[in-house]
């Protein structure tokens, strides 16, 4: 019974995985799912991972932005000014009014107005302009010619996408394991509750037959008080996994992103499953470090720093923009000099920000320092993961033939002993420790397949192997 109390507390810390996001389910009928349907289906309906391929799309808009900044930039603004019909007064002195030969015919609407303004000029007198109202519509278009931090900017958007794709293979990684671990301890647990119900079905029948000898005079109470005990203890422990187990298929709901009230239904066994083992071959295959998704975000992110060197080395650098603009001119004053088209370049070069370009420069190295430390940090740890979880897989499956073995011994002698006392050979006690050691056997044995089939989702989620 303390044997079968340990178990069932380690079944309840096992059952703290993190629940993932999730996602309603629609229907009344029942769902069923083999292991690895369970996962198919997680995948395309995990409410986390669905969030995290949100971030794919997020990072190829900030790409796009980034990409659309050096492309051609256009522009419209439309403007009214009123001059309340101010009134500008010019002393010119005189003049003899004569103008030059001028071919009109080449003239447009506002060279006559100059024209206009030029007679008044010329003429003696005083010249007096009315300031009219005045209103614009603009268009203007601008396109980078040259920026390095452009280029350098626009490579930094492409790897922050593939960096989001590396993470979206995290989570999925994530997803799958939490599955398997929760689908594989309902099947466990299951296994358990089946022994207790064979092993409360043998102690009711025996109890009877104890009740009758006690009746008849040949057996003790205490025989039979000790099988009731017994009895209920195991009952007990029946009620609580049964509790536990509903806690487990709840959680399985959550991470399928099925509705709390739909039927579930697991497809696989126990045993098809152990059959089906993946992950023993890791223990002799070699471990292929770029192949590991925490490697390859680390990759990406040292990859990162260096275009963020590239970059404020580029801070250095001239930027060169140029520009055309059309002016319509929908009312005017009658005096305006200014053209209806224009057009330039303008080209910016950084002179002197005392010390702060030079500052970030240097920053960025010291962080890319850190990257490329990091790195080497990450290659470690996955080797040093690799060899414990090697050595915990080899031991897990050593325990687990040692213990299937000792199930056999155990089951062997309990229906001995139970032989034995029906025909009076041995007393209640002696069944009793029996029985205890035969539920020991078994707690041992399904304990043992937990954790070898822990083991291997744990190897095989760090070879990127789990689907």
């Amino acid at each position: 019974m303390r044997t079968l109390s340990k178990l069932f507390v380690a079944l309840c810390f096992i059952t703290g995985f993190s629940l993932q996001g999730q996602d309603s389910g629609t229907g009344d009928q029942p769902a069923s799912f083999s292991l690895e349907q369970a996962r198919a289906y997680a995948l395309s309906h995990n409410k986390q991972l669905k969030n995290a391929r949100l971030d794919i799309e997020i990072a190829d808009q900030q790409y796009n932005e980034a990409r659309g900044q050096g492309l051609p930039q256009v522009s419209g603004q439309l403007d009214y000014m009123t001059n309340f019909n101010y009134e500008a007064t010019f002393e010119m002195g005189a003049g003899n009014g004569d103008m030059p030969d001028i071919d009109y015919s080449k003239l447009d609407a506002g060279d006559f107005e100059i024209l206009k303004i030029l007679q008044q000029m010329a003429s003696p007198g005083a010249t007096t302009i009315v300031m009219t109202d005045q209103s614009n519509a603009q268009v203007q278009v601008s396109q980078l010619i040259f920026s390095g931090q452009y280029w350098v900017g626009l490579q930094t958007a492409g790897i922050a996408r593939e960096l989001a794709r590396e993470s979206v293979n995290i989570t999925r990684l994530d997803v799958l394991e939490n599955v398997t671990n929760t689908y594989q301890l309902i099947l466990v647990t299951e296994s358990i509750i089946e022994v207790m119900e064979e092993s409360i079905r043998a102690m009711e029948e025996i109890k009877e037959h104890t009740v009758n000898m006690y009746q008849a005079g040949v057996a003790e109470e205490t025989d039979v008080d000790q099988l009731t005990v017994t009895l209920s203890g195991i009952e007990n422990q029946k009620r609580a996994l049964e509790r536990n187990i509903n806690l487990s298929y709840n959680m399985l709901r959550f991470q399928l992103g099925l509705n709390m009230d739909h039927e579930l239904i697991l497809t696989d066994s126990l045993p098809g499953i152990l059959d089906n083992l993946t992950g023993l071959d890791h223990v002799t295959t070699p471990l292929q470090v770029d192949q590991n998704p925490t490697y390859q975000i680390i990759q990406k992110q040292e990859q990162l720093q260096e275009k963020m060197v590239d970059m404020e080395r580029w801070a250095f650098g001239p930027t060169l923009t140029g520009f055309y603009s059309y002016t319509e001119k929908i009312k005017t004053t009658g005096f305006d000099l200014a053209p209806n088209n224009a057009a330039g370049v303008q080209l910016n070069v950084p002179i002197f920000s005392s010390g702060v370009r030079k500052a970030r420069l240097e920053k960025a190295k010291l962080e890319l320092e850190q990257a490329n430390r990091a790195k080497e940090m990450t290659e470690e740890q996955l080797r040093l993961q690799d060899n414990q979880l090697r050595y915990e897989l080899a031991s897990a499956y050593e325990n687990y033939r040692t213990q299937a073995q000792n199930i056999r011994i155990a089951r062997r002698l309990q229906e001995s002993v139970s032989r034995k006392y029906r025909q009076g050979m041995v007393s209640a006690m002696e069944l009793t420790q029996s029985n205890a050691n035969y539920l020991e056997a078994e707690s041992n044995y399904l304990s043992a397949v937990l954790e070898l089939l822990q083991a291997n989702t744990r190897i095989n989620k760090l070879y990127n192997n789990l689907e």
